[in-house]
């Protein structure tokens, strides 16, 4: 697979009032840095991991922008898709690549596939507060799995920001941002497809990113920084 999820899921960074617009602050803009987020399923029993490297980072035109290697994990430690997606901090905003949110079923679905999307980023000011809605963000994507035409329609709605929560994980403690969402996904094939809808929570780390996501399907949590 080209793409992938950062549920996922999924991975999200933003800085605060103190880091200002040093985009260099971030784990997910440090070159070499790896991140493991364990998957949860809806009963809570870990069953995989996203890990993520940071292969290259550039600074160019007040920008930077890392390069981020994925690779899902199914509960025995195998592989089962690989991606690439791009993330990008410019005045003091993180935009990151939406193909990281595609649900661990789209990543498994199309792991073999051709995939191809227009790069479309969804931000995470630095100047966010509990009581903010914060913008919306669409993705359309082609599949070709082995001849089967496939199109792909992810919408990522009613963001709001609803309270600042302490999370701790194995990887560490941070005081998050708790945000809501509506996402809704239609997949069609020759035409014909339904809509699968899902309300989630993340919750976002200032200066770090996400750390947790949770949703009626499972969640994610970061387990290790390397």
């Amino acid at each position: 697979m080209r793409t992938t999820y950062l549920l996922a899921g999924f991975i999200c960074l933003l800085t605060n009032a103190s880091l200002g617009q040093n985009c260099n602050d971030y784990y997910f803009l440090q070159k070499n840095k790896t991140i493991e987020m364990t998957i949860y399923n809806k009963k809570g029993d870990a069953n995989g991991k996203q890990v993520y490297t940071v292969s290259d980072v550039n600074n160019s035109g007040g920008s930077t922008s890392a390069s981020v290697n994925s690779e899902m994990l199914d509960k025995k430690g195998k592989s089962i898709a690989k991606g690439h997606s791009e993330i990008v901090c410019r005045d003091g905003v993180i935009m990151v690549d939406m193909t990281m949110q595609l649900p661990q079923q789209q990543q498994e679905q199309f792991a073999k596939a051709d995939v191809k999307a227009d790069k479309i980023y969804i931000e995470y000011p630095n100047n966010m507060k509990v009581g903010d809605k914060l913008k919306d963000a669409t993705l359309d994507m082609t599949i070709d799995n082995s001849g089967m035409k496939q199109s792909v329609n992810m919408v990522t709605s009613d963001r709001t920001v609803t309270g600042k929560e302490s999370v701790t994980t194995t990887a560490g403690t941070w005081e998050c941002f708790k945000i809501t969402f509506k996402s809704k996904i239609t997949i069609k094939t020759m035409g014909i497809g339904m809509p699968f809808n899902m309300e989630g929570t993340e919750w976002f780390a200032p200066g770090f990113g996400i750390v947790k996501t949770e949703s009626k399907h499972g969640g994610t949590a970061i387990t290790a920084i390397k």
